[in-house]
């Protein structure tokens, strides 16, 4: 089973993706990103303490922004939380904020052309959370609407590796 969850922030997709996996013996969960610097962020600390919370002591977690790498670095179930994070790093790494896309997106598209083969030779279950950013008003800034853009691209490019996609509004999961 291989399944995309998207939604808005705090719409419960991350909590729903938990939920799936808890009958499972071993889980890993991939967090596609640089860590983030709880210090200097009491907000983001108490979410990351909050997520680190409701797993469970046998899960495993890899934190890297080679996604690709840590899919075939899992055992067992992986839960990548996600996806969004795992762009918003790679478009740092690339220097692409400020940067022309011919430039960098190439790049960008090789890597997640090879997360998407690495996600499709995985034999356990794998679940896949992401942002849901293209419904709402056109951001005002260059980054905004690059970064909406290319994972509205990625969120599409994922969910044809996957058996299900499930949208998360308001806690209630949709099956679309």
């Amino acid at each position: 089973m291989k399944v995309l969850i998207t939604g808005g922030v705090r719409s419960g997709k991350s909590f729903h993706a938990e939920s799936l996996l808890l009958a499972e013996p071993h889980v890993t969960y991939v967090a596609p990103g640089p860590e983030a610097d709880v210090d200097s962020d009491p907000e983001w600390a108490e979410r990351v303490a909050i997520h680190k919370s409701r797993r469970p002591a046998h899960w495993s977690t890899i934190e890297s922004a080679d996604l690709a790498a840590a899919i075939r670095a899992a055992e067992g179930a992986v839960l990548i939380d996600c996806l969004g994070t795992w762009l918003t790093s790679t478009i740092d790494e690339l220097d692409g904020w400020d940067g022309l896309r011919e430039d960098w997106e190439p790049v960008l598209f090789e890597r997640l052309d090879e997360t998407l083969a690495a996600m499709s030779e995985h034999q356990g279950n794998l679940i896949a959370v992401t942002n849901e950013v293209g419904m709402s008003v056109v951001p005002e800034h260059r980054s905004g609407r690059v970064f909406r853009d290319l994972l509205g691209t990625v969120n599409q490019r994922v969910a044809q590796e996957c058996d299900d996609v499930l949208l998360v509004v308001a806690g209630r999961v949709l099956k679309l």
